[in-house]
């Protein structure tokens, strides 16, 4: 299970330092999260198709954060008939501003807005609070919230959240395939090998029912 994006537990180099008080660091840096914000409220995609766009890049590992994000929603704008490409590149008119633009005066609102992905169908839970899991090997198409390096191991259920909306078929358009929702906790040693057996550390990680099977 090899994604562009799934660095989790791979060597990376140095993290470099940068200051937190500044919000952009470069000015585009703002006009590429409005551009990303106003395209979102057009309704032609949803969150979990927006993150898949961005994780199936070829040039993932050479793009800067926001460069990804720019990226990312230049493909999904054509792919979802929003724009065409000669539109995106500038060599024919645009097509007229949707209703469902994103006005100046909306904004605040639509970042605070809080969208629930819990739902009240989908199938009953198989595993209960306390209920030793293993993950999958691979857990298939789509935009997977499994990390590569939590796949295939065993950790204990410590909550069950309900069914919530599935992101491998929400990202792909094929329905929100409502799933129970759990938080496992592996331990450290069992994700990063014996060496990590003296910290004592754990990690909790929240995936869907279909990611794990009984261990």
């Amino acid at each position: 299970m090899t994604r562009a994006h799934d660095l989790g537990g791979r060597p990376a180099g140095d993290i470099p330092e940068k200051d937190d008080a500044v919000v952009f660091h470069v000015g585009w840096h703002a006009k590429a999260l409005a551009l990303n914000l106003a395209c979102g409220a057009l309704g032609a995609w949803n969150i979990d198709a927006s993150r898949f766009a961005r994780e199936q890049l070829r040039d993932y590992a050479t793009l800067s954060y926001y460069e990804k994000w720019m990226a990312g929603l230049a493909n999904l704008l054509v792919e979802r008939g929003v724009v065409s490409e000669a539109e995106l590149a500038g060599e024919v008119a645009k097509a007229p501003r949707s209703d469902k633009s994103l006005h100046a005066g909306d904004v605040p609102s639509a970042i605070r807005k809080v969208i629930p992905y819990l739902r009240s169908s989908g199938p009953a839970p198989h595993f209960q609070v306390g209920d030793r899991v293993r993950t999958v090997p691979a857990p298939g198409a789509g935009h997977c919230r499994l990390p590569a390096y939590a796949a295939g191991r065993v950790g204990t259920i410590i909550l069950s959240h309900g069914n919530h909306v599935l992101p491998n078929s929400n990202a792909r358009f094929q329905g929100e395939n409502p799933q129970p929702l759990y938080t496992v906790e592996f331990t450290a040693a069992e994700l990063w090998g014996e060496a990590a057996e003296a910290t004592g550390d754990a990690m909790s990680l929240d995936l869907w029912q279909p990611y794990m099977r009984p261990a």
